[in-house]
């Protein structure tokens, strides 16, 4: 039986109760929350599956040693002290990635320098051969935390972070995290039943993270690698045991999913992302404009519009109109949009029945509900 360790699931500021309630509904025990991030406890199969299934993770880490520094070479012995031959060869790569929150460190590329330095230089005192960096694809990835004089040291078992789910053609403008894009769907509290629209569609993410969540279908089941397949204790026939599993997890799905833009060569982007994603059997994409086609709904609509000041369209008019649509066309329905223009958002002219503080990228962000009811609230309330 698989020894039970310590994890750390990393995630986005506002998603930590969401990927809170994901560890434990897949069975992680001594779940905690932290600040953009979640810890928790599970064997190493736990640690497959939660890389493969957690939809609102950014990576998994495994922490190997914490030790007390309060100057450079209290970094470098504590890291040289390490046993580093259980981890990597001097045949293999490594990447190092440093955070640092503190008054003895402050320079987050430094302390990452240094802990490469240590881990080569004791390699190559034990072996006569040191490992080489490889930033894009080492063999071995880890993660360096500074808490004032507390450093942790971990192993990153996800390799490249785990929103690349590997349906995504990278070179669309500014197209929304895939894990942000999964996160403000499962804080919309989706039936996974209402017809689910996305009339801004973009490079198709929000729709197929929803097809995803409807279907039950492991966000990163079709990725070519994570990291912890280049460790020496990597378990083939128990990651395949895992895989197939999450396979026997893919339900039906009735509900309708659309996807929809207004530029004809979006659409065709966000076309070949669902194919990608291989679903084509639960998302529509069409091309159609959200404020002139005759197209209304009772519907659950989840958006990303533009916020961007440098694009050559008046943001304040543009938000106005949003509002307009949907006071006009989309009575009934709920919407929820995700933006970074603030300001903009005053002038969508409704009432809000929530607002959730998010950040998309380093652009900090607001999530909010509109409950667009027939006629009045209060008639609307007493009709039900």
């Amino acid at each position: 039986m698989s020894q039970n360790f310590k994890m750390i699931a990393k995630t986005l500021f506002g998603l930590e109760e969401v990927l809170e309630e994901e560890l434990k509904n897949l069975g992680a025990m001594d779940v905690e929350k932290g600040v953009r991030m979640v810890s928790f406890k599970g064997d190493q199969g736990f640690m497959y599956k939660a890389n493969m299934m957690l939809r609102t993770a950014i990576r998994i880490l495994k922490p190997i040693h914490s030790f007390k520094a309060r100057n450079e070479v209290d970094l470098y012995d504590g890291i040289y002290q390490m046993d580093w031959s259980q981890y990597l060869t001097p045949h293999d790569t490594l990447a190092v990635n440093a955070t640092v929150s503190s008054q003895y460190f402050n320079h987050s590329q430094y302390i990452a320098l240094k802990t490469k330095d240590a881990i080569v230089d004791q390699l190559r005192e034990k072996h006569g051969r040191r490992p080489d960096v490889d930033t894009k694809q080492p063999d071995l990835r880890i993660s360096v935390h500074i808490n004032d004089q507390t450093v942790d040291v971990s192993l990153d078992s996800s390799g490249d972070p785990l929103y690349k789910r590997g349906y995504r053609d990278q070179t669309n403008e500014a197209p929304i995290n895939e894990v942000l894009a999964a996160g403000i769907i499962l804080l919309s509290g989706w039936d996974q039943r209402s017809t689910f629209i996305d009339p801004m569609c973009g490079s198709g993410t929000i729709a197929i993270e929803a097809a995803m969540i409807g279907a039950n279908i492991a966000p990163n089941i079709n990725r070519k690698e994570f990291g912890f397949q280049k460790w020496p204790d990597f378990d083939n026939q128990l990651f395949e045991d895992i895989q197939a599993s999450c396979l026997k997890k893919i339900r039906g799905f009735d509900g309708k999913i659309i996807a929809r833009d207004a530029d004809g060569f979006t659409v065709e982007k966000a076309i070949e992302n669902v194919k990608n994603a291989n679903l084509e059997d639960f998302v529509s994409v069409e091309k159609g404009d959200f404020f002139r086609d005759s197209q209304s709904a009772q519907a659950f609509l989840l958006f990303n519009p533009p916020y961007d000041e440098r694009l050559e369209i008046n943001m304040e008019e543009f938000y106005k109109e949003i509002g307009d649509t949907l006071k006009s066309r989309y009575a009934g329905s709920t919407a929820w949009m995700i933006t970074g223009n603030l300001e903009a958002l005053k002038h969508v002219g409704l009432r809000p029945s929530r607002r959730i503080k998010l950040f998309n990228g380093k652009l900090e962000a607001r999530l909010v509900k509109y409950e667009m009811y027939r006629g009045s609230k209060k008639a609307s309330k007493q009709e039900s």
